[in-house]
């Protein structure tokens, strides 16, 4: 099944396999994309198992850095390199896709230089922790309608860059993941409370987003669906989120976690998201991607076998082998 042509929105990918963002820290200190990080996509690039490429999240404004060595989309100036990037994806026939992220309070006022905003004044649940490790400022309204419109900026960049599409990053604590998680956010007004309201700013998101790029660009999103942890989100919520979003229009789920990140404790096995994965692919029509401890060709057959998963993502097994089963 790994080799089955699939349809994403207006996308054809020739298999199952995507490899899904990861941080590598290789672009400058101002975001910008170096030869490093050039040479690190093109070798993976070439690995014939994999479809379509999602780069590593970018911030969209300064104040959503997570990190020095961070790639840059906030800024016209950064669409001379990132066109350079997907020159060297797209020379391999392979799918190119921009994650877009704003960190909120995952951010460290070391690395922007600006006040650590979030959701609600909460400090994040993680572990380790992440960000400053101080109460945040709370966003006013006027300041979630900014961060819709620099989302939507950001795609407009990644789409005269040459990128077939762009991630909304609500997934690992960052921002949008603060307004879902009932962890991280404590707020009374129509951005908090329900799930329908902490998905509000997804939805404003999304319409920006689709309002740049047009009707025919692919959007996916990666949704830290269950936060696995006690008071949190729950798998019950992902398939209801799903369902939201997909009546918002996007085109793709990919499923990851939310406080507890990229890890779940006491799991290890191959799809070890599959429980959540599972039941919001039932629930919605739009393909769904998995990720998490995935190190086969074997091990993603069977989860798409078992229905558990549309695409699979194989992130750190290509992290450690850009030839990922092809030796």
């Amino acid at each position: 099944m790994v080799r089955e042509k699939i349809n994403i929105g207006t996308l054809e990918l020739k298999s199952r396999i995507v490899m899904p963002p990861m941080a590598t820290g290789l672009s400058t200190e101002d975001g910008t994309v170096t030869d490093a990080l050039l040479d690190f996509y093109s070798v993976r690039a070439e690995n014939p198992n994999i479809s379509m490429i999602i780069t590593e999240h970018s911030y969209i404004t300064m104040q959503g850095k997570a990190r020095t060595g961070q790639m840059s989309i906030a800024s016209d100036g950064d669409i001379e390199g990132l066109s350079r990037l997907t020159e060297c994806i797209h020379k391999y026939g392979i799918k190119a896709v921009a994650q877009l992220n704003h960190a909120g309070s995952a951010a460290f006022s070391k690395v922007t230089g600006m006040e650590i905003v979030s959701a609600s004044p909460v400090i994040l649940p993680t572990s380790p922790m992440m960000g400053d490790g101080t109460v945040p400022k709370t966003l006013s309204k006027d300041e979630i309608k900014g961060i819709a419109e620099a989302f939507a900026f950001a795609a407009s960049r990644a789409k005269k860059a040459g990128y077939d599409g762009v991630e909304i990053h609500s997934a690992h604590a960052y921002l949008l993941n603060q307004f879902y998680s009932p962890l991280s956010n404590y707020r009374e007004d129509e951005y908090g409370g329900s799930l329908e309201n902490r998905l509000r700013i997804h939805k404003e998101i999304i319409e920006a987003v689709r309002a740049e790029v047009g009707t025919d660009y692919l959007i996916a999103l990666r949704l830290g669906g269950s936060d696995y942890m006690r008071g949190g989100s729950t798998i019950e919520d992902a398939v209801c989120a799903a369902r939201l979003l997909e009546s918002y229009g996007i085109d793709m789920l990919d499923l990851s976690g939310g406080m507890c990140r990229y890890t779940r404790k006491d799991h290890s096995e191959p799809g070890y998201f599959q429980d959540m994965s599972y039941a919001v692919r039932k629930a919605v029509e739009i393909p769904v991607m998995l990720t998490g401890g995935i190190k086969t060709i074997a091990e993603a057959d069977k989860l798409l076998e078992d229905h558990a998963a549309d695409l699979i993502g194989v992130g750190r097994e290509l992290l450690k082998n850009a030839a990922w089963e092809t030796e």
